[in-house]
């Protein structure tokens, strides 16, 4: 043994040839953190210095290669001024050069994940050799950064620009197979034949059949186009990515630009553009927000992990009601490998949850990701039926029938006794109280929400909700099989609305303030989605359902009547009284047409603005500023209400569900965060401008008082 450390140890396979293991001690996966890196440089310092170094392999004896950086230490790094974070940089690159500089051939075996720093240390070596699960790539751009460790240097000079533009400036994480005919991984074999496969490899460099002085050269040197392919490279890229990443996310863009200013220079003059770069964006607020982000879905894992832990599995499920929503949640069950019964009262019923099923597996064969097998094989885990024959077998069922508590508390009721003891009965609602459907049932301790979000198959957020009488046991198998889903789960407790809708209807209130006071919707949505909303709040109401919308707004209303009640009728109730629902019968505030593929197309409608007479107030143009402060107030109110009175347990799980739930702005990282970033004191000063328009916008004493001394929610 050469070598032994924490996480890394040296060991010589055969004369001269050495292997360098990655095995973390204290950890399930290997990853490169501050302790990792220090042990890096020590053990291939050691390597270089000898006299008889034929070849290195490097490995890992985890299931996976390298899962990239230790995030949770970027906010301690991205702390500091730029000219010390590319001091770093510079610093940690003198590890990975120290690599590509060995005087022997070196060859990385990729076993498994090996991404952002895993990634970039493995085009330090001369060969990758892949094993067919593995998984690469560079998804910096994803924290609002690009790789800092010559990754923007080595892979564009490895595998073309072009290519190196996709993997880079899109985040993407490629297969073993798209690896090697990029040219970024030289072999992929069977994940037991990967470490041998790498020390096949350096013997044939050591007897000289491959020429690995050369590979080493092509990536130290600059990139081999002449300044027109340049620049018809990167010029025509521009457009594109920039396009796709939009205003808000900047590191694309900065990516690209980084590769292009260092393409014609060599390695070690390029390293400082690179490290100059990612210094610019580590200090930026958008990747604050992101890196955030991050470290919030970690925390969310751990708390859903240990709910798994003590949780019993569903091995069989089940669904009542089979329309969009039951035949959406069987498909989602099915395809993640939990078997699930459909049931419904009528045959049509059966048919269209079967029918959405089969269109979003047809969707995934067109696109290759499953084959005819794979889907047969889903489809089968999906039984249809009209009665409850087999639901003496069911370890939790989710109810998906109409939003009307009286029928829910009927089928509820009716189920309960079908089921074997210990079965969890949940409901899909997403605004009656889970307390008052309990009324209903012998043991309400068995009965939680789980709420889905339309379309099931797209949105990640699950809210499970702890009804007054709900076990703990309960909470944990629903969370387990939101996991088993593919979801992520947030435990949250009962009231009208839960997390989601609860804040979402004070954002749809500032919107139909704004109408009253004479503001045009159309602008709303302009400014909203520049702002960063996927969609503006007329739009939103159109894809969740005017209908939906107009009901869960009564609710609001009701259980909320110091806030949410409005006198005399809004927008919501006028678009609803002229049953204009939205996308669901092709017109609301903007009128649908089908485009080619079968998606509604939105498009303006002419006859709207006569439509609204009475409920729109005098035209008045209303500032962009004014617009955002009118609908982002209300919202962050009541984001912190939630959190105050214990409906959501963490600043963390409240940001994470209005991203997952309803789209927040991803890189303003929640609205506790972008709370956190404007400073309270400011947010108080410009809600007190809005005093006037009602309890909506009048912050709580806490806010108040935490503005005063200063205080954060993340602290």
């Amino acid at each position: 043994m050469l070598y032994q450390g924490q996480s890394i140890r040296v060991e010589e396979v055969e004369g001269g040839i050495f292997n360098l293991v990655f095995d973390n001690q204290n950890e399930s996966i290997n990853k490169l953190d501050q302790a990792t890196l220090g042990e890096l440089r020590e053990a291939v310092n050691l390597l270089s210095a000898r006299d008889d170094l034929k070849g290195v392999l490097f490995s890992s004896a985890k299931s996976c290669f390298i899962v990239g950086a230790d995030i949770t230490e970027f906010n301690k790094m991205f702390s500091h001024e730029e000219e010390a974070i590319v001091a770093a940089l510079l610093e940690m690159n003198q590890i990975f050069n120290t690599i590509e500089d060995l005087p022997c051939p070196t060859v990385t075996a990729i076993n498994g994940i090996a991404l952002g720093g895993g990634f970039e240390l493995s085009l330090s070596t001369d060969y990758r050799v892949m094993a067919e699960g593995a998984k690469v790539g560079l998804p910096e751009v994803k924290l609002g950064i690009y790789p800092g460790w010559g990754g923007t240097i080595r892979l564009p000079r490895l595998i073309g620009v072009d290519n190196a533009n996709e993997w880079i400036c899109g985040g993407v994480e490629k297969r073993a197979d798209a690896a090697l005919k990029d040219g970024a991984a030289d072999a992929v074999v069977a994940v037991e034949q990967v470490n041998e496969a790498g020390l096949d490899l350096l013997r044939k460099c050591i007897d000289g059949k491959f020429d690995y002085q050369a590979r080493s050269e092509e990536k130290k040197s600059p990139i081999k186009l002449n300044q027109i392919e340049q620049m018809m490279a990167f010029e025509s890229a521009k457009g594109v990515i920039g396009a796709k990443a939009g205003p808000h996310y900047p590191a694309p863009l900065a990516a690209l630009k980084t590769i292009q200013k260092h393409a014609n220079l060599p390695r070690d003059k390029a390293l400082p553009i690179e490290a100059a770069g990612f210094a610019k964006l580590a200090r930026n607020d958008v990747t604050r927000s992101l890196v955030g982000l991050f470290l919030k879905d970690q925390a969310i894992k751990k708390i859903t992990g240990k709910y798994e832990a003590q949780a019993e599995p569903v091995k069989q499920a089940a669904v009542l009601g089979a329309g969009i929503m039951g035949g959406g949640v069987a498909y989602q069950s099915a395809s993640k490998g939990t078997p699930i019964l459909m049931k419904d009262i009528a045959e049509p019923a059966l048919q269209l949850g079967l029918d959405e099923a089969n269109k979003l597996l047809g969707g995934q064969l067109k696109r290759k990701r499953i084959d005819a097998a794979k889907m047969a094989q889903i489809i089968n885990r999906i039984t249809p039926t009209l009665s409850y024959g087999d639901f003496n077998r069911v370890d939790l069922v989710v109810e998906a029938v109409v939003e009307n508590p009286n029928v829910k508390k009927a089928v509820l009721a009716e189920t309960e006794k079908q089921l074997p003891e210990g079965a969890v009965l949940t409901s899909n609602t997403s605004t009656i109280s889970i307390t008052e459907l309990a009324t209903a049932l012998e043991k309400p301790e068995n009965f939680c929400g789980m709420h889905f979000f339309n379309p099931v198959h797209k949105m990640p957020l699950v809210e499970v909700i702890r009804g007054e009488k709900t076990s703990e046991a309960a909470i944990a198998r629903t969370v387990a099989y939101a996991k088993a889903m593919g979801k992520t789960p947030i435990v949250v407790n009962d009231c009208p609305g839960f997390l989601v809708n609860r804040i979402l209807f004070p954002y749809f209130g500032g919107f139909a303030a704004l109408i009253k006071d004479g503001a045009d919707f159309r602008k709303i949505d302009k400014v909203m989605e520049g702002f960063g909303w996927p969609m503006g709040p007329a739009y939103l109401l159109d894809v969740v359902g005017v209908d939906t919308a107009h009901h869960a707004d009564r609710v609001m209303a009701a259980g909320f009547p110091d806030r949410m009640e409005h006198e005399g009728e809004n927008i919501i109730d006028r678009m609803f009284k002229l049953e204009r629902f939205g996308q669901k019968n092709s017109k609301g505030f903007y009128r649908y047409e089908m485009d080619r593929k079968g998606k509604p197309k939105k498009l303006q409608d002419d006859e709207v603005d006569a439509l609204l007479e009475g409920v729109v107030g005098t035209a008045t143009d209303f500032s962009d500023e004014e617009i955002i402060e009118r609908m982002m107030v209300p919202l962050c109110i009541e984001t912190v209400r939630c959190l105050e009175n214990g409906i959501v347990a963490s600043p963390a799980e409240a940001d994470m569900g209005l991203i997952m739930g309803i789209g927040f702005p991803p890189f303003l990282g929640g609205p506790l965060h972008y709370l956190d970033r404007m400073g309270l004191d400011r947010f108080c000063e410009i809600a007190a401008k809005y005093e006037a328009l009602g309890p909506l916008y009048q912050p709580t004493e806490k806010m108040k008082q935490m503005a005063a001394a200063g205080e954060t929610y993340f602290g």
